[in-house]
């Protein structure tokens, strides 16, 4: 390929996803290419595919559009995890050039021989059971945060999920490996460090190596100020993880976020979830026990095949009694190649929307209080980058995210303020208190 040339890349989907396109395109770097803008006309689009949200092909087909035109003669490249599991529908979008599944994005600057469009899309595509190695990511260009993958795939076989599929195994480095992904990290500017995988309390797979040994392994690197964990199973979040992260450490912070995904052990059940409510409203009690105020995020399905009123009923009961600060909630859609659309009694989409509609006003209603719970409190906040119509936001320990003048000497930088007011837009106001 000819150096000097233009690459751009669209990430959809999860912070795993983000720290992977950003190792994708420190290769392309290093083979010669600026990266620049979508729209910039480059000469290589990078579409990096997700198979969790819905409509996955339409965002795909919406993005191929966009890119050509861009440049009409650009050459599309799309990864990720639908690339994995839709190859052959993928290759017949109109412009697509080359599919890469789980083993082959990695290397896909050598995938790419040249630069001409192809008549027909090229498919490069290894069976997942084939997809054993962990390859290490994190993301860069945002000063303030990196995303560090610590862990892939997993094991769980949950009826409604295709990422085993698409992503195959559960599969990490171990820990001097990890750490020293963690320390090029240390060597930049970057404060806090988000810890992301598909089930990352799975690290170790149950050998002689586990999380938990992996979040004390991290605390003794220099050079990072924060860790948040980004998403951990209750059944994997132990009392020696809550206790170190809360009471033994500064740099990891008081927020988890926890999958429930159902308020009703029928359906956890049926799910194949592995754990039951109560082992959730133990883990969340654990939490709060140690730390009032730490933040608790929780991801809900609503629809799922068989849920009836009354189980939609107690998982809003549930989590109403639930001391936690926000919901992620996700309409359940049909997923091929999974148990659930095997099973037959599907919810009407127009009762899906309803239900989902009602719990994101539960979790307004959870985020408000919570972040009422914090007015008048001091909090350390480390603010970003961007200029917001004058403002600048930031994040405290505890994930309540501020609002403040815009002041570039405060970008990046940790700042104490006083948190005075829930604005109208949701955010915490806050004053500056003056060192």
């Amino acid at each position: 390929m000819n150096q000097y040339k233009k690459v751009a890349f669209y990430t959809l989907g999860c912070k795993l996803n983000f720290s992977e396109t950003s190792t994708i395109s420190r290769t392309f770097q290093e083979a010669g290419f600026a990266k620049v803008d979508f729209d910039a006309s480059p000469d290589v689009f990078v579409i990096n595919t997700c198979s969790v949200t819905e409509n996955a092909d339409k965002k795909c087909r919406q993005l191929v559009k966009r890119a050509l035109k861009s440049n009409p003669n650009g050459f599309v490249a799309i990864i990720g995890c639908f690339a994995q599991l839709k190859p052959t529908e993928i290759a017949e979008i109109p412009g697509v050039d080359i599919v890469l599944g789980a083993n082959e994005k990695f290397n896909i600057v050598e995938h790419i021989e040249s630069l001409d469009k192809n008549e027909q899309a090229v498919i490069s595509n290894a069976h997942i059971k084939e997809t054993k190695e962990f390859i290490p990511a994190f993301s860069m260009g945002d000063r303030t945060r990196s995303f560090l993958k610590v862990q892939d795939g997993c094991d769980y076989f949950c009826t409604f999920c295709t990422i085993p599929l698409a992503r195959g195994k559960s599969r990490n480095a171990s820990i001097a490996s990890t750490i020293q992904e963690a320390e090029k990290i240390a060597a930049t500017d970057i404060k806090e460090v988000v810890l992301t995988g598909v089930n990352i309390g799975d690290f170790g797979q149950g050998g002689d190596e586990n999380f938990f040994g992996l979040v004390k392994a991290l605390d003794q690197v220099n050079g990072i100020d924060r860790y948040r964990i980004s998403s951990i199973e209750p059944n994997l979040l132990s009392d020696e993880i809550i206790s170190y992260c809360l009471s033994e450490t500064a740099r990891f912070v008081p927020h988890f976020h926890i999958p429930l995904q159902s308020g009703s052990n029928k359906l956890l059940k049926t799910m194949r979830r592995k754990y039951e409510r109560e082992l959730f409203a133990n883990r969340v009690a654990q939490i709060k026990l140690l730390r009032p105020d730490a933040c608790i995020g929780v991801d809900v399905i609503v629809g799922f095949p068989g849920e009836t009123d009354e189980d939609f009923m107690e998982t809003v009961n549930f989590i109403k009694d639930l001391d936690v600060s926000y919901l992620h909630v996700f309409t359940y859609s049909e997923r091929a190649n999974t148990t659930a659309v095997k099973l037959g009694d599907p919810v009407p989409m127009n009762i899906r929307k309803e239900r989902s509609k009602q719990l994101h006003i539960l979790s307004d209603k959870k985020k408000r209080a919570f972040y009422e719970e914090n007015i008048g409190k001091s909090e350390v906040v480390l603010f970003e980058n961007e200029n917001n119509d004058g403002y600048m936001h930031g994040f405290t320990s505890n994930y309540v995210k501020i609002k403040m003048p815009f002041d570039e000497n405060m970008i990046n930088t940790f700042q104490s303020i006083q948190m005075t007011a829930v604005g109208h837009d949701g955010l915490m106001v806050g004053t500056l208190i003056e060192q």
